[in-house]
């Protein structure tokens, strides 16, 4: 009777150490009577179906999932509208929302990540609803109100979802712009650095590393007039006098040096061509300085 009841608790706990594996998403969508919601997820901009969830006649639906092991961006959709969450683990995220307004009118509450995606639909539904797509698309105070928010949480999973986020088909980051590949660059460091196992880690950086600016090769020669040798008299460490003309008579490679020796780089500078002297003054080579 004793073992029955530690293996009946053993079981217990195995059952409740499986259910809390999973994280929820529950709440309430007036005027949903009759419509299925599609659970949907993402594999890198492309999403796919995951679940469909029914909703009871009084508005409310709870439903759970498996924990992926990593946190990521959902999405409920209603027919042509979407309304998107993020879950860090296996927290439970709740949603109040009008089946007439899905994508507009709703409150997400149960986790900060939540919060902020919220806070960041609204600034660009507003601004769309104000400006209309193209012009908020490019708007510079939005992007500097979320450039200041990805760069707050770099590694976070709302700061990967506004990175992604496109307003009319536009980017609002846009990898050909040199100032927003920069701010992807710091995405991608910090998913590396704190998320190395993340799937869109290697994106990220993929992303950046082919769009981040290079040095152009130049595409005009430009021709320079040879220079005749002109004198220069100069006494050594010796107190002898060397002529540049006559030192170039005798065949050598003389590199001519002008410096400034009380700049701070001057000490530096010198012992570096001390060293190319001692390694090449075998070979013809003199420095007049």
């Amino acid at each position: 009777m004793k073992f029955r009841n530690i293996a009946t608790l053993l079981t217990l706990v195995a059952l409740c150490s499986c259910n809390n594996n999973q994280w929820t998403i529950t709440g309430n969508i007036a005027n949903a009577d009759g419509k299925t919601i599609m659970l949907e997820a993402s594999d890198n901009g492309y999403w796919y179906l995951l679940d469909s969830i029914s909703v009871k006649e009084d508005g409310n639906f709870t439903h759970s999932q498996p924990a992926a092991g990593f946190p990521d961006i959902y999405r409920l959709r209603i027919d042509n509208q979407s309304l998107y969450f993020p879950i860090d683990s296996i927290e439970t995220v709740s949603i109040k929302a009008d089946a007439a307004s899905f994508a507009n009118g709703y409150e997400l509450s149960g986790s900060t990540s939540a919060q902020i995606l919220m806070d960041v639909e609204r600034k660009i539904n507003d601004l769309v609803a104000a400006k209309g797509a193209e012009a908020a698309a490019s708007d510079s105070i939005l992007k500097r109100e979320l450039s200041g928010m990805i760069l707050g949480d770099p590694a976070g999973i709302t700061t990967y979802y506004i990175i992604s986020k496109k307003i009319g088909g536009t980017p609002i980051f846009n990898p050909a712009n040199r100032s927003d590949v920069r701010i992807i660059g710091a995405v991608a460091n910090a998913f590396t650095q704190y998320r190395p196992n993340d799937p869109r880690t290697k994106y990220l950086t993929n992303l950046f590393l082919s769009n981040r600016p290079r040095t152009a090769a130049p595409t005009d020669t430009v021709y320079a007039e040879e220079a005749p040798i002109f004198e220069i008299n100069l006494m050594d460490e010796k107190g002898i006098a060397h002529s540049l003309t006559e030192l170039t008579k005798q065949g050598k490679v003389i590199l001519l040096n002008f410096t400034i020796y009380d700049v701070d780089a001057s000490v530096a500078y010198n012992i570096e061509l001390s060293r190319i002297y001692e390694k090449r003054k075998s070979q013809g080579f003199e420095i007049y300085q």
